[in-house]
């Protein structure tokens, strides 16, 4: 590789966790609302972004070197629409360059639509041991205005795939607060996905994001702006219904079957929580491979200074390729964060977690000094309007504090 490339600056990378995430940036059609780093119809350049990733990953095996990776996760896109030749030459190299604890979580996102048993048994043979399905609603007027390429058998035909395939731990990803969607339809989505008796569930609030086909026909008037109060009506109603069938509201929109196995290695999060995405919400650290994959490590320089950094590859495939196969840096941007601006992120991501919240040995672990030092004046206001508990050495968001979770968060970043 050539010489610019970041880590040929990096003398010492401390021994720690770290989540990998292979961006697999291919669609088999470009869903209206989405404005993530997918494309449809590049199957012509499959096989050497595949390559590409595989020439990244070779690149940071050195530096990583003393990292133990804790969780794998294969996001997009939608990774099943490769090949099994082409999946199988990922997990290849991921195990030729990297030291993937024998525990690992490994998440394969998978689209109904485009998955039998045979990819899935494929996944499993690989090491996936768990799937996140972008189901997104069991309304069949519903899938057609999100785009989606499944119905509602396809998801029941994936589920039963899954299973088959020996892939018991499973998401199913679902949307709420569409324009016209009723309560009464939104309740029989819940019914139906609790049925199908999945480990985990991720609810999202329909955004209408930028440059999106979805914000056109917003802006025309073809569709109805999503209406707030009505997707807080379907949030709460399915924090009632989820809690009476048994699954724990561990983050704001994840949910894990809470007696699925024995408690995790803390007592207030579900075994069955996202582990990877965890690592998130612990503000720790996580490599991003692939075009416009995000990456988060902190490392100390020749000097001993603590490097904190994140970063983000360049978007377009065919460039992100060119510049990986010429042995250039695919980095497009990257941030020096301050250690008060990563303290208030460990705020803003961790009180997320409903039960957990941010520890306060976590934090103090994380960046030496006591939370209630640091932010005595915006714990002191939040707790006095009822929006933040501080006990059992933890701070967590109320339920008050809950539905305005994002006011609260902007309180601990700088400028807040």
């Amino acid at each position: 590789m050539a010489s610019d490339w970041k880590t040929d600056k990096i003398s010492i990378i401390h021994s720690a966790e770290t989540g990998l995430y292979l961006h697999i940036p291919f669609c088999e059609r470009k869903c209206p609302y989405c404005d993530f780093n997918t494309y449809a119809g590049l199957q012509s350049i499959f096989q050497d972004t595949v390559d590409a990733l595989c020439l990244e990953m070779k690149h940071w095996s050195a530096p990583l070197a003393n990292r133990r990776i804790s969780t794998i996760f294969l996001g997009g896109g939608t990774p099943t629409v490769l090949e099994d030749s082409q999946l199988g030459q990922l997990f290849e190299t991921i195990h030729k360059y990297f030291q993937v604890n024998a525990d690992a979580e490994i998440t394969s996102e998978a689209n109904p639509g485009t998955v039998d048993r045979a990819k899935f048994a494929t996944l499993r043979a690989l090491g996936v041991n768990r799937l996140s399905l972008g189901v997104q609603s069991l309304q069949p007027s519903e899938l057609t205005f999100l785009g989606r390429i499944h119905d509602t058998n396809d998801v029941y035909r994936a589920v039963d795939a899954a299973r088959g395939a020996g892939i018991e731990n499973f998401n199913l990803d679902f949307m709420f607060g569409l324009p016209g969607q009723t309560l009464a339809a939104w309740e029989d989505t819940l019914n139906q996905a609790i049925a199908l008796e999945p480990t985990h569930l991720s609810l999202y609030s329909l955004i209408v994001e930028p440059n999106t086909p979805l914000a056109h026909w917003v802006k025309s008037g073809i569709v109805t702006e999503p209406n707030e109060d009505e997707a807080a009506d379907h949030y709460e109603h399915a924090m009632q219904r989820l809690k009476v069938a048994g699954f724990q509201h561990y983050e704001v929109s994840n949910w894990a079957k809470a007696s699925a196995q024995p408690a995790s290695q803390s007592p207030n999060m579900p075994a069955l929580a996202s582990q990877h995405n965890l690592i998130y919400w612990h503000n720790s650290d996580y490599l991003g491979i692939g075009p416009g994959a995000h990456s988060h490590l902190r490392w100390q320089d020749d000097n001993g200074n603590t490097i904190n950094r994140r970063w983000g590859n360049r978007k377009p495939v065919p460039g992100y390729n060119k510049r990986v196969r010429q042995g250039t840096e695919p980095e497009e941007f990257h941030e020096d964060i301050s250690e008060r601006t990563s303290m208030g992120e460990t705020m803003m991501l961790g009180l997320r977690l409903i039960d957990e919240g941010v520890e306060l040995d976590r934090f103090y672990n994380l960046h030496g000094v006591r939370l209630e030092s640091v932010f005595a004046d915006e714990l002191s206001q939040l707790s006095k309007k009822g929006l933040l508990t501080i006990d059992d050495g933890q701070v967590r968001l109320t339920p008050a504090g809950l539905m305005i979770g994002n006011q609260v968060f902007m309180e601990f970043l700088p400028n807040g």
